[in-house]
């Protein structure tokens, strides 16, 4: 499985047999070059426009945005309720966690994460390989935060995104404190290839380059 990282929340997640994800594209406003790409399955998060442009992705595609199980290809994927804010969504509304089941693996991507999970929440979840963990605060949770959250899924690698580079156009907390506190190591690459036989090959916390 190859993950690629294109900033802010969005990835291009592709199996072993070629099936392509794409999760939450962004619009221009967010200043990132846009991901314009093919993807058989596009997940978005919840609507808002530095998530949710499928307009950019090329070619037919499944869209899924809501929570609940579905299937394509080989994937399968489940869709989790939670919300935006930490105030049961009165101020942001509603965001979708989704777990994707891929090559023997389970990924999962928190989305704008609001708040931290509830036990049964997690029992939902189960065992996650990959984590896509929201950092930034302001619009969601902060560092402090996402290593609460991040302790309590308890993956084999947590990936940070949705937080303050020089590419992003709005203000996100940068990711420093979050990387010191876990040790956390950069890679140069935009993209990583997991599988189950070098998942314990890699550090704990990874954050990777964009586009």
């Amino acid at each position: 499985m190859k993950i690629k990282w294109f900033g802010h929340s969005c990835f291009l997640i592709t199996s072993e047999n070629g099936t392509r994800i794409l999760t939450d594209p962004f619009d221009e406003q967010v200043g990132y070059p846009l991901p314009h790409t093919e993807a058989e399955i596009v997940t978005v998060s919840h609507n808002h426009s530095d998530h949710d442009n499928v307009g950019v992705v090329k070619g037919a595609f499944k869209h899924i945005k809501d929570a609940g199980a579905f299937s394509y290809r080989d994937i399968g994927i489940k869709g989790i309720s939670t919300f935006h804010d930490e105030l049961g969504g009165a101020k942001r509304g509603k965001n979708i966690v989704f777990i994707y089941s891929i090559d023997g693996m389970t990924i999962c991507h928190l989305g704008d994460l609001g708040h931290v999970l509830s036990q049964e929440q997690i029992r939902e979840m189960g065992k996650i390989d990959v984590l896509l963990l929201p950092i930034g605060g302001v619009y969601t949770i902060d560092s402090d935060t996402a290593i609460t959250v991040a302790k309590s899924i308890n993956p084999r690698i947590t990936i940070p995104m949705h937080y303050k580079t020089e590419h992003l156009s709005f203000e996100l907390a940068k990711p420093q404190s979050f990387m010191e506190k876990l040790e956390g190591k950069r890679y140069s690459s935009n993209e990583l290839t997991i599988n189950k036989d070098n998942l314990s090959e890699y550090p704990e916390v990874v954050a990777i380059d964009y586009l």
